[in-house]
């Protein structure tokens, strides 16, 4: 991972970071907004410390621990990331409601168009705020768009003290055993298999 000065983190705001996606995907994955780490790398959740790629790893949608770096790989995988809001920031606290709403129809859009079985929106608080769904919690939700069914899941940034890489591996299997199962069935199948935590 290249080393950025506060300067060139900072140049970075704004900018836009490219999609990973592709027609029928098993799973997209959204992120709230690329971060400054992001933007400068062009690498989704690419700053030191999201949990992304382990939990990914570990809840076993991926054989080994990808790097940012290697975010293509994943649509080999079925698997692609977006954002509910494209634009670049330091925080996800500068985002305006506007933003989110707006961000919300457009996601809607491009999961109309792009057809991926599952849309996972990483963040409660954001899924809320971009679909005027207040109430929402963490798990697969009732909202459908066309034919993708949508789940909630944890915002893996390591500021989400509420939780763990283990947890939030269990939640990501639960959604990886639906993914994988029949178009249409139960979003609850069997147990998930959690790989366990490498050493560091």
């Amino acid at each position: 991972m290249p080393r950025f000065t506060p300067a060139q983190l900072e140049a970075a705001r704004d900018r836009l970071v490219p999609d990973v996606v592709a027609p029928d995907l098993r799973v997209l994955f959204c992120g709230i907004n690329p971060g400054l780490m992001t933007a400068a790398t062009g690498h989704h959740f690419a700053r030191p410390g999201n949990r992304f790629w382990p939990v990914l790893h570990l809840s076993g949608f991926t054989p080994r621990l990808l790097k940012p770096a290697e975010q293509q790989e994943l649509l080999s995988y079925g698997l692609g990331i977006t954002n509910v809001v494209a634009r670049a920031t330091a925080r996800a606290d500068e985002l305006t409601a506007e933003e989110y709403r707006e961000g919300g129809r457009l996601l809607a859009e491009k999961t109309a168009r792009l057809r991926p079985r599952w849309l996972a929106v990483v963040g409660v608080t954001a899924y809320r705020a971009a679909f005027d769904e207040r109430k929402a919690q963490v798990g697969p939700q009732e909202r459908t768009i066309g034919d993708t069914r949508v789940w909630v899941l944890p915002n893996p940034s390591g500021l989400n003290a509420h939780w763990t890489a283990a947890t939030m591996a269990e939640e990501f299997a639960r959604l990886r055993v639906a993914a994988d199962g029949a178009p249409g069935g139960p979003a609850d199948g069997a147990a998930p298999t959690v790989r366990a935590a490498e050493p560091r």
